[in-house]
C-alpha cells in the first residue's frame, strides 16, 4: 500500500495534535506528572494516551505551516491550562499544611516536596500524600483522562481554542490556592490559636515563667491532637475543592 506525502503528514499532523495537548496536561498535572513517577512510564503513558486519542483529532491541517505551528502551541496551552487547574488544588492542600506547621512551630521541620521540588514542612507533605491518596481513591486519574477524551469533542482543535476568557477563567481559579488553604487549615490553626491566647494570659499572670521551655512542648502536642482530630474532615474540604476544579475544567473545554 503506497501512501503519499500528503497522506503522511496527515496522519502525522493528527498524531502531533493529541500528542500536544496530552503532553501539555502531562507537564503540569499532578499524580500523572508528578516528577517522582519514573520519565520513561511517564513518556509510555503519554505515548499511549496519544496512540488512544489521535482518532479524535483532525487530519485536515497541515503541521508544516504557520497555521500547524499554531495550532501545535495552542493545544498545549489547553492541555496545560487543564492540569493546572487541578494542580492548584493539591498546592492549596499544600499550603494550608504549611499554615499549621507554622502554626504549631514545625515549620523548621522540612522535606523535599516530589511534587514541585522545593522543601515544604513534614506536616505539609503528610497532608499531600493523604489528598493523592485521596484523589487516586475518587478514580481522579481516570476522570481527568475521561475528560481530556471529551475535549477532543467540545473543544475541537482548528477552532479558536479557550480563548482570553478561559485564560481569566483560570487565572480567577487560582484564588482557591488561598481560599483552600484556609479551609484545609482553619480546623487546626482555630485549636491552636486558642492554644497561643492562653498562653498569653498565662504570660501575663506569670511574667517569670520561661514560656519557651514550656510552651514550646504543650504547642507541638496539642497541635498534633488537633491536626489528628482535624483529618476526619480533611476527605470533605478536599472533594469539594476537586468539584470546583472539575467545573473549572468542564466550563475550559465547554462541556
Amino acid at each position: 500500500m503506497a501512501f503519499d506525502l500528503g497522506q503522511i503528514e496527515g496522519l502525522v499532523g493528527g498524531a502531533a495534535w493529541a500528542l500536544a495537548r496530552v503532553s501539555g496536561l502531562m507537564l503540569v498535572a499532578p499524580v500523572l506528572g508528578a516528577p517522582v513517577i519514573p520519565l520513561r512510564i511517564r513518556l509510555g503513558l503519554c505515548v499511549m494516551l496519544t496512540y488512544v486519542l489521535a482518532p479524535l483529532a483532525p487530519v485536515d491541517i497541515r503541521p508544516l505551516t504557520a497555521q500547524g505551528v499554531a495550532t501545535l502551541a495552542q493545544q498545549m496551552l489547553a492541555g496545560a491550562a487543564l492540569g493546572f487547574v487541578l494542580k492548584i488544588i493539591f498546592e492549596a492542600v499544600s499550603f494550608g499544611g504549611q499554615f499549621v506547621a507554622q502554626s504549631m512551630s514545625l515549620g523548621f521541620a522540612e522535606v523535599v516536596n516530589p511534587q514541585s521540588g522545593g522543601s515544604v514542612p513534614v506536616l505539609s507533605q503528610f497532608y499531600t500524600v493523604l489528598v493523592t491518596l485521596l484523589f487516586l481513591t475518587m478514580n481522579g486519574h481516570l476522570q481527568l483522562i475521561d475528560l481530556l477524551a471529551r475535549s477532543f469533542t467540545t473543544l475541537p482543535i482548528g477552532a479558536d481554542g479557550m480563548g482570553a476568557d478561559g485564560i481569566w477563567g483560570v487565572l480567577t481559579f487560582a484564588t482557591h490556592l488561598f481560599g483552600g488553604a484556609v479551609r484545609v487549615a482553619l480546623p487546626a490553626l482555630t485549636a491552636v490559636l486558642v492554644v497561643n491566647l492562653g498562653f498569653g494570659a498565662i504570660s501575663r499572670a506569670a511574667p517569670s515563667m520561661n514560656l519557651f521551655a514550656v510552651g514550646f512542648p504543650i504547642t507541638i502536642c496539642l497541635g498534633m491532637i488537633a491536626v489528628w482530630l482535624a483529618l476526619r474532615g480533611l476527605p470533605s474540604a478536599f472533594d469539594s475543592l476537586q468539584t470546583d476544579a472539575w467545573d473549572m475544567m468542564r466550563r475550559l473545554i465547554g462541556a
